[in-house]
Parts: C-alpha cells; sequence; structure tokens
C-alpha cells in the first residue's frame, strides 16, 4: 500500500468496530466475575494455596490446548466455538452465584469452575485473531489486532471498577448474575456474522497436530522468531509483576499504599491504551518482526528500570513506557504470524503463538514470584527482564541466518 498507512484502518469495516465492542464487553465481564469471585473465595478459604492455583488454571489451558484450539478453528471456523466459550463463561459466573447466595460453595467447586473458566479461556482467545482476519482481511490486519487487544485493555481497566459497584451495590450473587447477561451481545453477534466462503481444510488429528504445527512453524523463520520471542517474554516476565506491585508499592513509601498501588496499575495500563490509540492515529510502526523484537527489548529493559529504581515518578514513567511497548510488540508479533501463516494453517500458527505468549506465562509466578522470595522482587524482576533483553539479543543475531537456510 503506498503512503502512509489510513488511521484506525480497521474501522471501515462496518463489522469490526461492533465487534470489538462486544470483545470489551466480554472481558470486562472477565474481569468482573474475577473481582467478585476471588473475593468471595479468599473470605470462605483464606487459602494462598487457592489464589496460586487459579492463575494456573488460567494459563495452563492456553499451554497446553492453544494449538488444538486454533485446529478446531482452521477446521469448522471461529464463530461456533467463540460462542461456546461465552456460554460457559456465562455458565460460570451463574454457577458461582447460585452457591454464593445459597451458601453452599466448597473448595472443589471453586477448583471445578476456576478450570472451566480457562477452558472457555482458551476457546475465546486464540480464535478472536483467527475471526479477526474473516473480518478485515490481511490488509487492515495490523489494525485490527491492536485495536483490538486496545480494547480488551479497556475492559481489563473497567473490570475492577465495574465490578467493586456491583458487588457493594447488589451483593456477589445478584452481582454475578447481572454480569452473565453481558456475555451475551458477542455470542449473538456471532450468530448474525455471516463468515466468508471457506476453503476445504485439513482434519484436526490430536496432539500428532501440535507436532505438525510445530514441525511447519520452522519452516517459517519469522513465525519460529516470533514465537520465541513471545515464550520467552511470557516465561521470564509475563504478567507476574502485577501481582507483585502491593510489594513494590510498599517498597517505594510514596504517600499512601494504596493510591500508591493503584497509580501503578494505571500507569502500565494507560501506556498501553495510549499506544493503541496513538499508533493507529499516527500510523506509525510498519510491521516486521526485527522492528517487534527490538519494541520487546524495549519493554523487557523498562520493566527492569522499573524494579531498579527508588524513585517513584521515574517508576510511573517507565511503567507507562512498558505498557507502551508491550501492546506494540504483542499486538505486531500477532499480525505478522497470521500474515506469514499459510491459510490452511493459519489457525494452528495463531494457536501455536497463543500457547507461546500466553500459556509460557504459568512458569512467570516462578521466574519472578519464588525467585522474588530468595532474591526479593525487585532483582528477581530485573534479572528477569534483562533474561528477555539477551534472548531478544541473540534473535536479532540469528534471525538473518535462519531466514538466509530458509530460502
Amino acid at each position: 500500500m503506498d503512503g502512509r498507512p489510513t488511521a484506525f484502518a480497521a474501522l471501515r469495516h462496518p463489522r469490526f468496530g461492533t465487534l470489538i465492542a462486544c470483545g470489551a464487553l466480554a472481558m470486562m465481564a472477565d474481569n468482573v466475575e474475577h473481582v467478585i469471585s476471588y473475593w468471595v473465595m479468599f473470605q470462605e478459604f483464606r487459602s494462598p494455596a487457592l489464589g496460586g492455583f487459579a492463575v494456573v488454571a488460567h494459563w495452563l489451558p492456553f499451554l497446553l490446548f492453544s494449538i488444538p484450539s486454533g485446529a478446531l478453528g482452521d477446521r469448522v471456523g471461529p464463530r461456533r466455538p467463540i460462542q461456546i466459550a461465552m456460554g460457559l463463561f456465562a455458565c460460570v459466573s451463574l454457577t458461582w452465584a447460585v452457591l454464593f447466595l445459597t451458601h453452599s460453595i466448597r473448595l472443589w467447586h471453586a477448583v471445578v469452575l476456576l478450570v472451566v473458566h480457562g477452558l472457555a479461556g482458551v476457546l475465546w482467545g486464540p480464535l478472536t485473531q483467527l475471526l479477526l482476519h474473516e473480518v478485515v482481511g490481511p490488509q487492515d490486519l495490523l489494525s485490527a489486532v491492536r485495536l483490538t487487544a486496545t480494547s480488551r485493555y479497556l475492559g481489563m481497566l473497567l473490570g475492577p471498577a465495574v465490578g467493586s459497584g456491583l458487588l457493594l451495590v447488589f451483593g456477589a450473587p445478584y452481582a454475578l448474575m447481572l454480569n452473565a447477561l453481558v456475555y451475551v451481545p458477542l455470542a449473538v453477534w456471532l450468530w448474525r456474522h455471516t463468515p466468508a466462503p471457506r476453503e476445504a481444510r485439513p482434519r484436526a488429528s490430536g496432539w500428532r497436530d501440535v507436532v505438525a504445527t510445530l514441525s511447519r512453524a520452522r519452516l517459517h523463520p519469522t513465525i519460529f522468531a516470533l514465537t520465541a520471542l513471545g515464550a520467552g517474554a511470557a516465561f521470564f516476565v509475563g504478567n507476574a509483576y502485577q501481582a507483585q506491585m502491593p510489594q513494590y508499592a510498599r517498597d517505594f513509601g510514596h504517600g499512601d499504599p494504596g493510591i500508591t498501588y493503584t497509580m501503578l496499575l494505571a500507569a502500565d495500563a494507560a501506556g498501553a491504551l495510549f499506544a493503541g490509540i496513538a499508533l493507529e492515529t499516527v500510523g506509525l510502526l510498519a510491521p516486521r518482526a526485527r522492528t517487534a523484537i527490538l519494541l520487546a527489548m524495549g519493554w523487557a529493559a523498562s520493566l527492569a528500570a522499573f524494579a531498579l529504581t527508588r524513585s517513584y515518578a521515574l517508576a510511573l514513567v517507565v511503567l507507562f513506557a512498558a505498557g507502551f511497548l508491550e501492546l506494540s510488540f504483542n499486538s505486531m508479533a500477532q499480525a505478522l504470524v497470521q500474515l506469514e501463516a499459510p491459510t490452511e494453517w493459519r489457525g494452528r500458527m495463531i494457536g501455536l503463538y497463543s500457547m507461546a505468549a500466553q500459556g509460557m506465562r504459568t512458569f512467570s509466578g516462578v521466574t519472578v514470584g519464588l525467585a522474588g522470595a530468595a532474591l526479593g522482587v525487585h532483582w528477581s524482576l530485573a534479572l528477569s527482564g534483562a533474561c528477555v533483553v539477551a534472548l531478544c539479543g541473540t534473535l536479532l543475531a540469528v534471525r538473518p541466518r535462519r531466514s538466509a537456510a530458509a530460502a
């Protein structure tokens, strides 16, 4: 395409605006459920182990089932699986509501519901990316991925505020009943959405398909490099530092710890939102693998600087930069994987990237959290960020050789 990319190009497609609005509502509902259910679980069980299990149950399905989820999308399309995911989310919210209302919640109930919620997430996340390609096509894909990520961050920001308000006004059971309705708009929109004609696609073949996808990815240097980047960033850092924010806030000793904590989280999210809007408006950062790797390197360096600084003002600045860079490199990498993937393998390649960039977050609690118990959370995050910087440098060094070998 000649000239500078059109600002908010994906919004030229009428269906896309409705899709991201419904997606933002669903993400908000997801976070509303987290706020309410985690609070009640804490009141009922006072179990740190259950809180840790909630994190594992959220991310482990992405590690185990992202490629099968993508293969399912290749076979039947993304619409029906996402509708099933919305139904599962709504059922989980309603089940929490009934258990809380009848005071019959047991530990095994919580475990099962957390697992079902995680499985619904792995149906929704990767296949949403496949749906974007179907709605806007390859030309405006980067814009669509970036705006979708921005809308999800907006849902994540609104979720805690809305959840807290519903909890105070209606109480946990009735708030969750209302929350179940928020998943309905996306499911209804998918019923109305007419997909493009689909070519014949190979049938999924279980775990052999996972092995085949991994082997196929090695033939595409860009996909291979970006998947390695996503896996390394998720394994070493992921979003584990957010769980340690109360400790960072206390260590800064700047005013009220609650306000300090809120401002740190808000700076990270605000940077991501600003990135989505600013990059769409200005049309910067053409999608290239080298650019995505450099952005990831800057993200990791920003988090390392946050971990080591003792200045609260500087911490807010570098967290804002980290949020900006995270959305930038993740959306670019996601779009490039889709653009580089062969048509018949697109869903599985999206699943592979999701397995790497989200599933590997299962282990970031070890690299940042458990290591932080031994070294201190400041040093564990700084060292984890340094590992990602080193990985990025390695990928920049070896990628030209892999590209030449593939050619």
